[in-house]
């Protein structure tokens, strides 16, 4: 018997009673959430000394996986790129890779391996001569109750496809799915497991699939043989399976869902936008073809005579962008969804999220009737910076800080330089937005970047400058200003009076000075205001025993607040 180690976290009640008491329970707002993730079965393959360096970590609860490389520091690392070197003055040794590899299963032809009756996976390294010089053990977590936030929609038999990166919970959600499906309304669920990452390693399933069936895949490039075999020999009514990521699968799940079985699956892409370019895999959501229209219905339409449209009904009826583990765009209806997009315009899907009280919370709408794309003359109402072009460093009005006209997407990916993530993440949040944050210049829709990072120019904004991307730059970190630049960018409202937000902001500049403890946070500029809002930042400063003055010329005149 092997052992659960489970943990509690915010879970709706329904899977709450049915789950098996926990060993530990910390409640967490009304709901609970059990999670397991049998993570001593994991560190007993790994060396001794790394495994107690490990032991003696507070933050296990979060590990996401370990590093061995051969002749390197053993790596255990943990969310948002945290890192933490485990036997800093031995570096790993063949020793130390052969005894995870004696002790785990074999790894196949995609170099996976994994751990008897539980979800972790090891990966391969090898060199030119097949020998393993570097292992990646990713811990693998069942989470029960993580499909709270979508229920509704598995509950309600349509064929669902889930995006995203890796490591925001796809596989994990389709575990759930399949065991919801499964033990809760009694379908027949098969799912095609790949490389053993969603029923685990082994013969015998890991329980968290609930009563669903499990069907191992040779290779990688047997699985679409294996998805239209589950459907011909064993009468599923829902199929699972995770990454479908060439032609052959993307045909093969559309031949599924011709004979009316409900499939779930994760693909490659972070977005809808980009499936639908995707040449090998936009057949999942209709496919694309090029149509010549007469002249008439040229005009009729507005458009050229040439169009894209969809070739075929999508084989998902819904999408499931998963932006962060807990905030997911869901579009509702992928074809009115992707015929929109293909005649140039910019559907709203669904935004939720599960807020700090384990409450599921819809924070947009789907719209369907949401703006069409503005000309490319025509610009955004955001599309300024919060300081004076022209004035310094030979920047005039049309410098690349101005922002294109591009209509951004449904769900903005925002690229932050120089600027504060938490504060970012906060004003996200607190205006309820679609957006996240995104660590690569590449992917971003739009840049943010602190004014004097953004006039350096240094080598990693080139790329976003190179393809035009809106920039936004402000003054100061402050989360005021974070806040207006978000306004800005989706067009909102100020919700305070004038006077308040200058008060608010003066205040929360001298805070972040006040509290700079390498003292290298001299002073900042706040944002343009006519006089008698300067002289109420004024005030503010005096208040603080801080110095300000007035910088600039109108309408860009605007309060430094500096240390006295």
């Amino acid at each position: 018997m092997i052992e659960q180690e489970n943990r509690t976290l915010p879970l709706p009640t329904s899977v709450a009673n049915q789950a098996a008491p926990p060993q530990e329970t910390e409640a967490v707002g009304a709901k609970q959430l059990r999670v397991t993730d049998n993570l001593t079965q994991l560190l007993e393959v790994i060396p001794g000394d790394i495994r107690a360096a490990l032991e003696r970590l507070d933050t296990l609860d979060g590990l996401i996986e370990i590093v061995m490389d051969l002749g390197r520091t053993a790596e255990a690392r943990f969310p948002e790129g945290g890192v933490v070197w485990l036997r800093e003055d031995i570096p790993v040794t063949f020793e130390d890779i052969d005894y995870v590899v004696s002790r785990v299963g074999a790894f196949g032809r995609d170099n996976r391996a994994g751990i008897e009756r539980t979800l972790h996976r090891i990966s391969a390294i090898r060199n030119r001569q097949g020998t393993i010089v570097g292992l990646t053990c990713r811990i693998g977590r069942a989470v029960y109750g993580t499909i709270d936030i979508i229920r509704d929609v598995v509950e309600s038999g349509k064929s669902i496809l889930m995006l995203g990166r890796p490591g925001r919970g796809k596989t994990t959600k389709l575990r759930e799915v399949a065991r919801v499906l499964s033990e809760e309304f009694g379908k027949r669920v098969v799912i095609v497991d790949t490389s053993n990452e969603i029923a685990g390693d082994g013969d015998i399933p890991h329980p968290a699939i609930g009563r669903a069936r499990r069907m191992q895949v040779p290779t990688p490039s047997d699985q679409h043989a294996v998805m239209i075999e589950a459907v011909e020999n064993h009468m599923p009514e829902v199929i699972v399976i995770d990454e479908i990521g060439v032609e052959a699968e993307a045909f093969a799940a559309r031949t599924i869902a011709e004979r009316g079985v409900q499939l779930v699956g994760t693909a490659h892409g972070n977005s809808l936008e980009n499936l639908l370019v995707n040449p090998t895999l936009s057949d999942l959501v209709g496919g694309i073809q090029a149509v010549t229209l007469s002249d008439e219905e040229a005009r009729k339409r507005g458009t050229q005579k040439t169009v894209l449209e969809r070739k075929a009904p999508p084989t998902f009826d819904v999408i499931i962008e998963i932006m962060e583990v807990d905030k997911l765009a869901i579009h509702h209806d992928v074809m009115q969804t992707v015929d929109r997009l293909l005649r140039g315009g910019q559907p709203r899907p669904e935004i939720r999220i599960r807020n700090d009280d384990g409450e599921v919370e819809i924070v947009q709408k789907s719209d369907m009737s949401a703006r069409e794309p503005r000309s490319s003359s025509e610009p955004r109402n955001g599309a300024r910076d919060f300081w004076q072009r022209g004035e310094e460093n030979g920047h005039n009005g049309n410098g690349r800080e101005q922002a294109t006209g591009k209509t951004l997407p449904a769900i903005v990916r925002v690229f932050p330089y120089g600027v504060s993530r938490s504060r970012l993440e906060r004003a996200i949040r607190t205006l309820k937005v679609p957006a996240y944050i995104t660590k690569d210049v590449a992917d971003a829709d739009v840049m943010i970047a602190l004014k004097a990072n953004y006039r350096k120019e240094p080598a990693r904004l080139q790329e976003g400058l190179s393809r035009n991307l809106p920039t936004y730059v402000i003054k100061s970190n402050t989360y005021v200003q974070i806040e207006t630049v978000l306004r800005e960018i989706f067009q909102m409202s100020a919700p305070v009076s004038e006077e308040d937000h200058a008060v608010q902001e003066a205040e929360e500049a001298v805070e972040e000075i006040l509290n700079d403890s390498t003292g290298g946070l001299n002073s900042l500029e706040l944002a343009p205001q006519n006089s008698y809002l300067r002289r109420l930042q004024h005030q503010i400063a005096d208040k603080y025993k801080m110095v300000s003055e007035s910088i600039g010329v109108e309408p860009a005149r605007r309060v430094k607040i500096s240390r006295p």
